[in-house]
């Protein structure tokens, strides 16, 4: 039986036309739930844009002072000021201001522990759905706070680059545990539970770290752990930074070709003068879709903040199930035995896509074991032929 429309794209910006285009049906035991579409899409279309269930930014990045809406993940530091930061001159004036979008103006905090948000909007959507469960007030700041001492303990165990945060299951449950209507969230976050944390190398995941499975007792196995293998197959990294968009908004400039060489030869050296900046956060999304060595889709964050837009990378048609990677480019490119060493230790499931399937007789070796052996060829010939 079909979920609710309400339930399974609620959180798309246009619900309707979501349930229109695509649908979610069960699979097997093996895959479980996959995204299908029930109209043609053309290369470059957009399937949906979607709203993550909660998302955090990265504890390390908020420690390093990487400002971003504790809602939306909107960046909140304006470009020159990201630039000044990082490059670190302090009177650096970017030409045309103007295009970065970023509006101190409008930032909100929260009145009681005075955690930044990019509008009142984000900062009354954070309080109605977890922030009045999770506000610190005035202990904030205060190292001896239980959640703090969590977050530091996250910290201390997982170094850039983070592959999850805490925060993500401390606003998960906050979410279920404020909400009047906790069954449907119950709902929302059920439709991820296909395939739990039940095979014991899953149960407590990489997510957790080695030093976590010391205190992986004070868990229930069919709770917390669940929810860091939940996490770990359904989470979406994002990037965002207002210095980078401000660079494509100058990209995008129509200008006489002296003044376009100026601000090129600019923004090269300034990116000389700083190690570029990709802020990263965690976003907890919906109905992205299942995994494919050879996506039809991919999900981009062209907003610059946590809204998922799913577009077709090539035709699709009715009754196709859209899938997107969850390897980069480089990955996919990598041998058989390499792309199912980086899914299972990170994402916990053997791949079966077309691709994977083609390629079953393959040694198994990993792509570094492959330019090994080809390099021991190599040496052997030249010895041969000398």
């Amino acid at each position: 039986m079909a979920a609710p429309v309400d339930d399974m794209f609620s959180r798309c910006v246009d619900p309707p036309k979501a349930s229109n285009c695509v649908e979610v049906r069960f699979i097997d035991n093996v895959k479980g739930k996959g995204l299908f579409a029930k109209k043609a899409f053309k290369k470059g279309d957009t399937i949906f844009i979607e709203r993550p269930l909660v998302s955090a930014q990265f504890l390390w990045n908020a420690l390093y002072k990487y400002r971003a809406c504790e809602y939306c993940l909107r960046a909140l530091e304006t470009a020159e000021e990201n630039s000044r930061r990082l490059s670190g001159r302090a009177a650096l004036s970017l030409p045309h201001p103007e295009l970065c979008k970023v509006r101190p103006d409008r930032h909100q905090p929260c009145p009681h522990c005075q955690v930044m948000y990019c509008s009142a909007e984000c900062r009354q959507a954070a309080w109605e759905q977890y922030h009045k469960l999770l506000c610190l007030g005035p202990s904030h700041h205060d190292p001896d706070h239980p959640l703090n001492k969590l977050q530091d303990a996250w910290r201390s165990v997982h170094y850039p680059p983070e592959t999850s945060s805490i925060m993500i299951m401390a606003r998960m449950v906050a979410s279920i545990k404020q909400a009047e209507d906790k069954g449907r969230w119950q709902r929302l976050f059920s439709q991820f539970c296909s395939r739990t944390a039940n095979e014991e190398e899953e149960i407590v995941h990489k997510l957790l770290g080695e030093k976590f499975q010391v205190i992986a007792k004070w868990f229930t196995p069919d709770g917390f752990r669940s929810l860091f293998s939940l996490v770990g197959t359904n989470g979406q990294g994002i990037g965002t930074s207002s210095l980078s968009q401000w660079v494509h908004a100058c990209d995008a400039l129509e200008l006489p070709s002296q003044q376009r060489e100026q601000l090129d030869a600019f923004i090269d050296q300034l990116y000389k003068d700083i190690d570029k900046e990709v802020r990263i956060y965690e976003c907890f999304l919906c109905c992205a879709g299942n995994h494919s060595c050879v996506p039809n889709a991919e999900a981009s964050f062209p907003d610059n903040n946590f809204l998922l837009h799913l577009a077709a990378l090539s035709d699709i048609s009715p009754g196709e199930e859209i899938c997107i990677s969850y390897l980069d480019v480089c990955q996919r490119d990598r041998s058989r035995h390499s792309r199912h060493k980086i899914l299972r230790e990170n994402y916990l499931f053997v791949c079966s896509c077309q691709k994977c399937m083609s390629q079953m007789d393959d040694a198994d070796l990993t792509s570094e074991d492959e330019e090994e052996v080809e390099g021991e060829g190599e040496t052997e010939d030249e010895m041969t032929d000398v």
